[in-house]
């Protein structure tokens, strides 16, 4: 039999022979120093198991007489006993794990609330920053467009705050990224940038 590591788990062993009945109860087993030859341990640690077997009043130890089975009732109770704290100590790890990923998710939000904050603060710096939307329709100029390509600040005096597709939803939408039709964008500015914004995108392409 391969070496079970520690005491512990050998007396767990001991108890499921017990339960299984090959060893049953009144019946003597084999002495220490054989049970220490049968699990690859020292003899130490078989006393050390034998002595938690007989804490349960699993087995009984006497002079004389080696160590003898009294209880396979007692025997069923341990190994419930120890199925439970490996179940609790298995919900623990859990419990620890969800505790990480709860950490992380935490700090993932803080990152991301403290980019909005400082995306609002800059948006306090203008005088009007109330968002509009605009659709870019399917004739405009600006379908295939980059948005540095048409120097959108510059002709509108806005900026694009975020860009709908469909379902997907970009936040500050880089200078790189090229426009297609139905596209919502989203953009800041002065009280007259949503007309500025929606004369210039409507503009039709004279492809």
């Amino acid at each position: 039999m391969q070496e079970i590591a520690g005491y512990k788990a050998i007396a767990l062993d001991i108890a499921h022979r017990i339960v299984s009945g090959e060893f049953t109860v009144n019946t003597t087993i084999s002495g220490r120093s054989l049970l220490a030859s049968h699990y690859h341990v020292s003899p130490e640690t078989i006393r050390k198991a034998v002595a938690l077997l007989n804490d349960e009043n699993i087995v009984s130890v006497s002079q004389g007489k080696g160590i003898t089975v009294t209880s396979d009732v007692h025997a069923h109770d341990y190994i419930t006993k120890h199925n439970y704290m490996k179940s609790v100590y298995s919900l623990k790890q859990d419990l620890e794990l969800l505790l990480q990923e709860k950490k992380s998710i935490d700090h993932k939000f803080d990152v991301v609330l403290k980019e909005i904050i400082d995306f609002s603060d800059r948006l306090q710096n203008l005088k009007v920053y109330h968002p509009v939307e605009i659709k870019v329709s399917g004739s405009s100029h600006a379908v295939g467009q980059s948005i540095s390509k048409l120097q959108f600040w510059q002709r509108t005096g806005g900026t694009i705050v975020a860009l709908r597709r469909g379902t997907q939803v970009t936040i500050s939408p880089g200078p790189h990224v090229i426009l297609q039709e139905n596209d919502v964008i989203v953009v800041v500015g002065d009280g007259q940038v949503f007309q500025r914004t929606v004369d210039f995108v409507n503009s039709e392409s004279n492809d």
